[in-house]
């Protein structure tokens, strides 16, 4: 579906109209059968829309920590490597994970949502010591270009992109493309280089060390930047917008500049048997890395529970809990509280706390629909390139889509699941979610197959299974403004019995951030409760 008609659909504001264009032809075979999965909506809208009853019982416990995603998960993961084994984490969804869980298919499994992880820097001592621990990263988790475990390592091809009917290795096309286009884009890495030798971005984020000129790039957008700077070639514009919303779910008229250049400047992972730009992937993207981290909490993760109210009682804060399986409210007096939730509830949840309510209206999310396709075989590579791990389409409205079993490096056609992503940025967030929830699983895969048929006509029917996933709160969105603005700040501050541990805190989804939150929110609370441990984050 073309970009005009998605926006003049959403425009008319109703549901019915947003998929006109994506009809399918008359003479084409039936949808597959599939699944209609994401967040628990209908149990998070109850904060919004219902009531709870009272708790019935009330129980202590030294530690509690709120949101099963990364962040809550690293915390609890430090807590238990420091010997705090007292704590209990809470999870709204039947399975901890957030973005990162996996999915099971016919075809084996494949990512939910977030699919890959960058070599990490020398900075993200957290990630590091993770991925020594799982066996990924071999050797010192400290040394500047350590060996990685080959089979995370992903395989090469890793990306190509689709345009004028070709596939071109890479995200840069080769067609369609001027000399004062290569030269923009020639420039546009030379000053991306010169802001990696000043360490201007650095990941995880709370390190950087932005001067006032760099800070003022978060108060204009990426596109204005880019513009301000003499950069108007087309092709360099959709190449920042593409990046802008595969990591942001964001447009990059929208995107702070500063959260744009660090997307490409902020990276400085090295391995002494990759290249630099090699991302660690596995079939099942980023599960993995939850199930690695869900160890150290084993016996202590409650699903189903839905914190509905939290107070501070002066010595305490009280949780109360509804659990879903259980039909009732319990109430947990934690000494501690880590927060690891996404912060678009506090307003719903937090009693008092005038101020970070306030704070947390500031923050918007970004709407994401991700479609898992089950193919008997893999579909034709196309003219060009070959098949690689990540499939992108020059000027689309979706992302493209990644292979699960790009790892594997098979011989022969085998299945295999194509998941394809795509950020409802076009509309505002709110809009954007009403049409997740409005449409069917029918068709938004029309949607789907519309988009990816330019490039593989014959994918609808290969496909023998597709599983939609609807994420209407996916990632906070770092819009001009916020990334340096005080909203953010008010959640990064250590309270004497409170933290936050999101992804959220530091205006940028992405893994190192949200791990690097839980680490922080668990060392800050071990100090609180004065146990000795060694940090790892310095």
């Amino acid at each position: 579906m073309e970009r005009r008609a998605f926006l003049a659909a959403a425009g008319a504001g109703t549901a019915a109209a947003l998929l006109p264009a994506c009809a399918p032809p008359a003479a084409a075979p039936p949808l597959p059968p599939g699944r209609l999965l994401g967040q628990a909506a209908t149990l998070g809208h109850r904060l919004r829309d219902g009531t709870f009853p009272a708790p019935d019982e009330t129980r202590r416990v030294p530690v509690l920590i709120v949101g099963g995603g990364i962040g809550g998960l690293a915390a609890g993961w430090k807590l238990a490597r420091s010997g705090m084994h007292d704590f209990l984490l809470l999870e709204m969804e039947a399975e901890a994970g957030g973005n990162s869980r996996g999915l099971a298919t016919p075809a084996g499994p494949c990512p939910l949502a977030a699919h890959y992880l960058p070599l990490p820097g020398t900075q993200a001592v957290a990630v590091r010591e993770l991925l020594a621990e799982l066996g990924v990263l071999l050797g010192d988790p400290r040394a500047p270009r350590p060996r990685y475990d080959e089979n995370y390592l992903c395989a090469t091809p890793q990306e190509r992109v689709y345009r004028d009917g070709l596939w071109h290795e890479g995200l840069w096309p080769r067609t369609g493309v001027t000399a004062g286009d290569r030269a923009q884009h020639a420039r546009f890495r030379e000053r991306l280089a010169a802001l990696r030798a000043q360490n201007a971005f650095s990941v995880p984020m709370a390190l950087s060390r932005p001067t006032a000129a760099m800070r003022a790039l978060d108060r204009l957008g990426m596109r204005d930047w880019l513009l301000a700077e003499g950069f108007d070639s087309p092709v360099l514009h959709w190449y920042v917008d593409y990046a802008c919303r595969d990591d942001y779910g964001t447009a990059s008229d929208s995107v702070s500049a500063w959260a744009g250049l660090h997307y490409f400047a902020s990276r400085s992972g090295e391995a002494a048997n990759a290249e630099g730009e090699t991302v660690l992937t596995a079939p099942d993207g980023n599960a993995w890395l939850a199930r690695g981290l869900m160890r150290a909490s084993a016996g202590r993760i409650v699903p189903g529970a839905l914190v509905h109210r939290v107070v501070d009682s002066g010595s305490a804060y009280e949780v109360d809990v509804w659990l879903e399986a259980e039909q009732r409210t319990l109430r947990y007096r934690a000494g501690q509280l880590i927060w690891a939730a996404p912060l678009f509830l506090v307003p719903h949840v937090f009693a008092g706390h005038e101020r970070l309510r306030a704070a947390a209206r500031a923050f918007s999310h970004a709407p994401w629909l991700v479609a898992n396709l089950t193919l008997s075989a893999p579909p034709d590579p196309g003219a060009g390139a070959p098949l690689a791990w990540d499939n992108v389409l020059y000027d689309s409205p979706g992302l493209g889509y990644v292979i699960s079993t790009h790892q594997r490096m098979r011989l022969a056609p085998a299945p295999t699941v194509l998941t394809y992503y795509r950020a409802l940025s076009d509309v505002a967030p709110g809009t954007g979610r009403e049409l997740l929830l409005g449409q069917s699983r029918e068709a938004w895969l029309e949607a789907v197959f519309a988009d990816l048929a330019r490039a593989h006509p014959e994918l609808r029917t290969l496909t023998v299974q597709a599983d939609i996933v609807r994420l209407g709160h996916a990632m906070v969105r770092p819009t001009v403004g916020f990334v340096w603005g005080e909203a953010r700040a008010a959640f990064a501050a250590d309270a004497p019995r409170l933290r936050f541990a999101h992804a959220d805190v530091s205006g940028l989804s992405l893994f190192e951030e949200a791990h690097y939150r839980g680490v922080l929110a668990a060392e800050r609370t071990l100090r609180r409760l004065g146990v000795r441990f060694t940090s790892s984050l310095v």
